[in-house]
Order: structure tokens, then sequence, then C-alpha cells
């Protein structure tokens, strides 16, 4: 994981001298404003998520919010000497309510791109993940995207693994999603799908033994972080720090062994 701040402490400081700046006194005024609006100054860091987005964001069987992103963020609270507050919000209007001032944060699997970072400030990336091929285990005519052309895999034909199936030469048998590409792939329908890593290592760590293998991965990655407006500089800077913290003491590979059965946060 890269690093952008070696001290927490300094960037605690800063958000200190930000937040008292931004609360303009003590007054029990402000403080009930704070709360109302899930301001850092009350001491509470407000965080926007699905919470029906398994196994990141989602509802135990008690029906407790739980899942890795609920997790990390918990744990980075923690770290701040925070209180949490987790703020559900639908996907399509998650950024909406980041730019209104609903919420400071989120921590819902938000991937860094370019257009994104034109308008919004994203901490340490918290998790790494690749584009896999995945087959049987039994299977070893595939081995590189390359080997996927004259084959047959099942994709969802509105995703980017779509786009990367055909262009590497494969027939592709139209699913609605991973669950239907996985069935066909185990009924020895098709070949190979290809998907995201941590969808796989999900279902892996779910439903083991599966019978299925990662034959290949692309190069490049997508990275995953909080993101928050851009006006909030001390307050990722702070998130950079406790990640930083939550990578040392082993946190971040705990976390994420106990939902992936692997570490994918670097």
């Amino acid at each position: 994981m890269p690093r952008r701040l070696p001290f927490l402490a300094a960037a605690l400081g800063t958000l200190a001298l930000a937040l008292t700046a931004c609360s303009g006194g003590s007054t029990s005024g402000s403080a009930e404003q704070g709360d109302d609006l899930g301001l850092v100054s009350a001491g509470t860091l407000t965080v926007a998520t699905e919470g029906t987005y398994r196994p990141f964001s989602f509802h135990d069987e008690s029906g407790d919010l739980t899942g890795f992103d609920v997790e990390i963020a918990e744990a980075v609270a923690e770290k701040l000497g925070l209180e949490v507050r987790f703020q559900e919000t639908q996907w399509d209007a998650i950024f909406a309510g980041l730019d209104a001032g609903r919420f400071d944060v989120i921590a819902n699997q938000v991937s860094i791109n370019p257009e994104r970072e034109e308008k919004y400030l994203f901490s340490t990336p918290y998790t790494v993940s690749r584009g896999v091929v995945v087959t049987t285990e039994d299977d070893s005519s595939i081995s590189s995207f390359a080997d996927l052309s004259g084959k047959t895999t099942a994709q969802s034909l509105t995703s980017n693994w779509y786009e990367l199936a055909t262009e590497s030469g494969a027939q592709v048998e139209a699913v609605e999603g991973w669950a239907q590409a996985v069935a066909l792939l185990q009924q020895g329908r098709v070949d190979a799908t290809v998907n995201d890593q941590l969808t796989y290592l999900d279902y892996e760590k779910t439903n083991s033994p599966t019978g299925l293998k990662i034959a290949a991965e692309t190069e490049d990655t997508s990275e995953s972080a909080f993101a928050t407006t851009k006006d909030k500089q001390a307050l990722a800077d702070a998130i950079d720090g406790a990640l930083e913290e939550l990578e040392a003491d082993g946190t971040l590979a705990e976390i994420s062994q106990k939902y992936f059965g692997a570490d994918v946060t670097k």
C-alpha cells in the first residue's frame, strides 16, 4: 500500500486545527448542529455506505450492519479517536449526498479514477483488485487471457469484463451475473468466466470447495479508497495516517483475511 503520510500524529494535529477553525467555538448550539449534520467536529465520523453490497457492506443474520468496508471504517475511526456513524445510502445517490454534506466520507468500494479525482479527495487505497480468468481446477488449457481465444466465457453483457473477454477472442455466453456464470462453468457449459478478483475470493471463501481456480489475472489493478470532498484535506490526511498504522499493526490484513481468505489491501 502506498504511503502518503509518515506520521499519524501530524495528520491528527492538522485535523484538530481544521476542526477547531470550522467549529467556530464550543457553544452548545454548534455542538447540536454538528450532531445533526454528522460533522467530524462533533466527534463523529459519518460514513456513507450502501448496506446491501455483500461482502463489503451488508446486514448479518442479526440485522447488524457489517462487512469489509464497514470494519475498515470502524478501525479508522477508532485510530482517529472518533465515534463512527453509518448512513446507508443507495449508490446512485451517494456522491450527491457527499456533495451536500450529509456525511464526511464514502466507504463503499469507491474505485479511484481520473474523473472522480478531479472532484473528490481519496485516501490511500485500502483495496487492490485485478481482473481474473476463472476456470475449473482440472482445466489446464487456459493460463492467460490470450488462451481465451476460441473459448466460451460466461459474461454479463453490460460489464467491463464482457469487453475484456471479447477483446481476448472469447465467444461469450450472456448471463445476468456472477452466480449464473459460475453455475454454467461448474456444469461444463462454458470454459471460463472473467470477473473481479474480489468477487471470486468472496465466493471461494463462502462456498469452498468450489472446484474453481484463478487461471490468469490482469496486470492492471483497480484501487478503492475512502472518498471525501476537496475541502477536507486534513481529514483525508488523517485517514491516510490511520490506514498506515492499521497496515503496520496487521489490522488491515486481518480484516481482509476474514472476508476474502487473502490480503487484498495492497
